[in-house]
């Protein structure tokens, strides 16, 4: 009588089911890699913002009286942090001019839902100092 050769379906069902495991386990690990390189790009534009409004500080000096209305007071053109999961219009930000202590600011980053964009967090938040540059990030 002659062997065969292959596999019983249960070695095959075993391999599907473990298979199946392993990808209940994967996925969710890989989506949240996948919003965190999308996130990697805004706080690349985020820091920017965050330079640019450092300059505007030493620029203006200490005792100045207005911050910047908008980033076009800051250099930036409309289409400069614009890219392939954010736009221009999902960046703020705010600058505190007080008079006599260093200044600080806060730039937020909002995806909007044309693009798309990460889910989670919903938002980021770059505060600091604008002269001495330290800076914390909050998802």
């Amino acid at each position: 009588m002659k062997s065969r050769k292959g596999f019983t379906l249960i070695e095959l069902m075993v391999v599907v089911l473990i298979v199946g495991i392993l990808a209940a386990v994967a996925i969710p690990i890989l989506r949240g890699r996948i919003d965190a390189a999308k996130w990697s790009e805004g706080k690349a534009m985020m820091g920017s913002i965050a330079t640019a409004l450092r300059a505007y500080c030493a620029e203006k000096g200490v005792g100045y009286a207005t911050a910047p209305a908008s980033l076009v007071v800051l250099g930036f053109a409309a289409g400069d942090l614009s890219g392939t999961y954010f736009s221009d219009s999902d960046f703020s930000f705010t600058l505190t001019v007080p008079v006599s202590v260093p200044p600080g600011f806060t730039v937020t980053c909002t995806p909007a839902t044309a693009k798309p964009h990460p889910t989670n967090p919903a938002s980021y938040t770059l505060t600091g100092s604008a002269v001495d540059g330290t800076t914390t990030w909050t998802p």
